[in-house]
């Protein structure tokens, strides 16, 4: 079962997340194990087991980020499987991981490695440069609008793939899918960018 058949919903991203707490509520009453007390430990069993799945799916589709990840696990995309074996390839190699920069943010990230080995020396160095430090926290607040307009574009995505799924348009499909999977990475990648600038400026 699905988590989006624990609460009897298509496999669809633009969710009523009021209505699927309301749902969770409900169904955490009916499958909460204090209620199977009496009963018979297979039936035990079988409710915890429930209601674990339903605390899973409830997690997972309640967040918007892991609801579209969850969603393309389901399509045969695995995300965190990936990074997880880049991972450990780059430790089994003494290397370090190597993530794909997007095309668009090339430039940018380049200087922006540039700026954060300045700091590193600086900091070596004891010292503090206010506009290297004025740069970073510029850089950061770009990083970070960018990461709040991903979520907009994701949504967006949202109502094409739901779109697909009405129309019954596999090609439809590919080409979102193909789509979240490029803005998830390249929404990690913004993220990491983010953290290191922290980082630097701690």
């Amino acid at each position: 079962m699905t988590y989006f058949e624990v609460f009897s919903l298509p496999t669809k991203l633009a969710l009523d997340t009021a209505a699927l707490e309301k749902s969770f509520y409900k169904l955490s009453r009916e499958f909460h194990p204090d209620r199977f007390a009496s009963r018979s430990a297979e039936e035990q069993a079988e409710a915890t087991e429930k209601s674990s799945l339903l605390n899973d799916a409830y997690r997972a589709l309640r967040d918007p980020i892991r609801r579209t990840e969850y969603l393309l696990e389901l399509e045969g995309v695995e995300l965190e499987e990936q990074s997880v074996k880049a991972t450990e390839s780059a430790r089994a190699s003494g290397t370090e991981k190597k993530q794909i920069v997007p095309a668009d943010l090339l430039e940018e990230a380049f200087e922006l490695n540039m700026q954060l080995e300045e700091m590193k020396m600086a900091k070596q160095m004891g010292d503090d440069d206010p506009q290297l430090r004025k740069d970073l926290e510029a850089a950061k607040s770009n990083f970070t609008a960018m990461l709040d307009d991903s979520q907009k574009q994701l949504e967006a995505l949202w109502t094409k793939w739901d779109a697909a799924i009405d129309a019954d348009d596999l090609n439809a499909k590919s080409t979102v899918k193909d789509a979240m999977v490029a803005l998830l990475n390249r929404r990690s990648y913004l993220r990491n960018l983010v953290r290191d600038v922290n980082a630097a400026l701690e």
